[in-house]
């Protein structure tokens, strides 16, 4: 029995979109194909092998008639890519120039990987790359031709094994239809413009406490926080990140939450107000947290839980972290 050849399409909308605009265009896909699976929050997967026979097209044709219906149902441009798997498909997509295509048969996957820098794929962070890169590693193909001791030495067992198969172009997951996810969000408008830095420091650990409080008090988990400053002029600007682990522990929000606020580099900049959302939440159950050797996490974790049962008890400002104290 032969298994059939999988067909995924990833495609980013160019658009900011609204919670229920999102859930539409997941609705308008759904047309195309039952396999959609929403990628928040401005992307959704499709899985294609099904809807080739219905629609008698080629791969091809069928992502650029969805595209066709995002434009002309909602004006939305979009850059898609096509593969054999959701790991390829979406760096397909963030190959493509906007409103085109990227088209990687399954054939062609390792040669089109190869040339392609470490950076690219998915799973390499900074970190890693320092490391790759420190031992004269610059490009997946090198990766894939690198023997798995080697590579287990200089990344440790998990993460060399799993490197090593997406540098080979292997991706089983499949494209699972589930609904958008939702968002929670803390702001902060000021009364007058901030220039700051320590106060832009001091509002964003605010917000990142109060995420972490809702998170911990619904029991949920996000995976992905947005910054957005406003300034003076009424302009703005966006900067996301996905956390190191999903999570709801507030000193790890912070820390993501003021990386991006460092990467803003606002200086002197006017600022007028701040909003950080958490996006990609999950039941506090399916976390999986990385075990450490370090006693003082677990320590702080336990804090934290002491202040969460004060604050559900007396009031939510009976606990404040010290540096938000007045």
């Amino acid at each position: 029995m032969t298994t059939r050849q999988r067909h995924i399409a990833h495609l980013h909308l160019h658009a900011t979109l609204s919670e229920d605009q999102y859930a539409d265009i997941i609705e308008l896909m759904s047309g195309i194909t039952p396999h959609v699976q929403a990628v928040p929050p401005d992307a959704v997967q499709l899985d294609l092998t099904s809807a080739l026979r219905y629609f008698d097209l080629s791969p091809y044709d069928v992502v650029q008639m969805a595209k066709m219906r995002l434009k002309a149902l909602y004006g939305i441009d979009s850059s898609a890519g096509l593969a054999g798997n959701r790991m390829l498909a979406a760096m397909a997509a963030d190959a493509s120039a906007p409103r085109h295509t990227t088209w990687v048969p399954t054939d062609k996957a390792t040669e089109w990987l190869r040339p392609r820098p470490l950076t690219a794929l998915p799973g390499i962070g900074r970190a890693t790359a320092t490391t790759l890169t420190r031992y004269g590693l610059h490009t997946i193909g090198q990766v894939a031709d690198l023997p798995a001791a080697t590579l287990q030495r200089l990344l440790g067992v998990g993460q060399a094994r799993l490197l090593a198969e997406r540098a080979l172009g292997h991706d089983l997951r499949p494209v699972t239809p589930r609904e958008a996810a939702t968002h929670l969000t803390a702001d902060l408008v000021r009364d007058q413009d901030c220039l700051d830095p320590a106060q832009h420091h001091r509002a964003i650990l605010g917000l990142a406490e109060q995420i972490g409080v809702r998170l911990r008090g619904e029991r949920q988990i996000a995976s992905r926080l947005t910054l957005t400053v406003r300034y003076a002029d009424r302009s703005s600007t966006t900067r996301t990140r996905t956390l190191p682990e999903p999570g709801n522990h507030s000193p790890a929000l912070a820390a993501t939450a003021l990386g991006l606020l460092t990467s803003l580099g606002l200086q002197r900049a006017r600022v007028r107000a701040y909003a950080i959302r958490a996006d990609d939440l999950r039941p506090a159950d399916t976390a999986h947290r990385q075990l450490s050797l370090d006693s003082g996490d677990d320590r702080a974790r336990a804090a934290e839980a002491a202040a969460d049962r004060a604050r559900r008890r007396f009031g939510p400002e009976a606990v404040r972290p010290a540096a938000l104290a007045d």
